[in-house]
């Protein structure tokens, strides 16, 4: 089976649970922004849970089928249609052959995820089909889908049509929305006064905000405590000589706007990290528009843990529903 994109949308690629292993050679993780509603698509059509997806930025494709097929949206608040007949999101149904599949615009969220029964089978690079432009790995020749573009996908008969994962297991950023830091090795560079102000103020995320990174505004300039800058580390006192970043590392160049590494983003530099974002909340990330407003919320090692093990429960509340 095949599906011909007729139209991509503003920005879709082909995503699933990414590469790890490969952090340490500079290839980022990558994969879906919010993988969380990525496995609620793939449980939905009957896929494995990393099988790989299609993910739509603000904008959904128009999708023509060539066969039918199970199909799964969930994700952002986007509105679904089949041949103009309206379909409801988290909520596998068919497409039939000759059909096509659309959406309207935006209402909440900015990332949905599309899982079509057999799942993209377009080549693997390194264990991934997940596209990653900058370094030319996976998707579609290393890139996004375009108009035009005829895409495999496996062949399996599907699940039946109108499984849906309950409203309290869709699982969406607050207003504003909630990002919880655990502070990182760096943290020690702030003065008490400014570490205090990172969580006081109310940021708000910039229109700077893609598969790289996040980027925030809104609250005040950080400020650091009096030293000698290393040799290697520059001049500005929110540089480092060059370290590693994790994942969701917290970089705050100039000490002005933090900037939330994501899933393509690069492994290591030189400016200063003050923490990360905690795994449980990196999907939330992936759905939240610019100019939304955001807090951070400090959090130790016992809470990011217990937030890790809440969100594995929902997942697995969604595979014990649809079983």
């Amino acid at each position: 089976m095949t599906l011909k994109i007729k139209n991509p949308g503003l920005s879709t690629s082909i995503q699933d649970l990414g590469r790890p292993g490969y952090f340490h050679l500079g290839i980022p993780m990558g994969g879906a922004m919010d993988r969380f509603a990525l496995r609620a698509a793939n449980t939905l059509v009957g896929n494995p849970e990393e099988a790989a997806c299609l993910e739509a930025v603000f904008m959904g494709p128009e999708i023509e089928f060539q066969a039918e097929a199970t199909v799964a949206v969930t994700g952002a608040d986007l509105p679904i249609d089949v041949d103009g007949n309206p379909v409801e999101g988290w909520t596998s149904f068919k497409v039939k052959a000759g059909q096509v599949l659309s959406f309207g615009f935006l209402v909440s969220g900015a990332r949905a995820y599309i899982a079509i029964s057999g799942g993209i089978t377009t080549p693997e690079a390194l264990g991934s089909r997940s596209a990653y432009p900058i370094g030319a790995l996976g998707g579609v020749e290393g890139r996004a889908i375009q108009a035009g573009d005829v895409l495999p996908v496996g062949k399996v008969a599907g699940v039946g049509a109108g499984r849906s994962v309950p409203t309290e297991l869709r699982r969406k950023p607050a207003n504003p929305a909630e990002l919880r830091v655990l502070p990182g090795l760096y943290w020690h560079r702030l003065t008490e006064a400014s570490g205090t102000g990172f969580f006081e103020d109310e940021w708000t995320v910039a229109p700077e905000a893609d598969r790289m990174g996040y980027r925030f505004k809104g609250g005040k300039p950080l400020e650091f405590v009096d030293r000698d800058q290393p040799f290697g580390a520059g001049a500005d006192p929110s540089n480092i000589v060059d370290g590693c970043y994790s994942y969701g590392s917290i970089q705050v160049p100039g000490g002005t706007e933090p900037i939330v590494l994501h899933r393509d983003a690069v492994s290591g530099g030189g400016y200063f990290t003050l923490g990360a974002i905690i795994s449980a909340d990196m999907d939330l990330i992936g759905q939240l528009q610019p100019h939304t407003p955001v807090k951070f919320v400090r959090v130790d090692m016992d809470e990011a843990l217990a937030a890790r093990k809440d969100r594995k429960q929902m997942l697995q509340r969604i595979r014990e529903e649809l079983s």
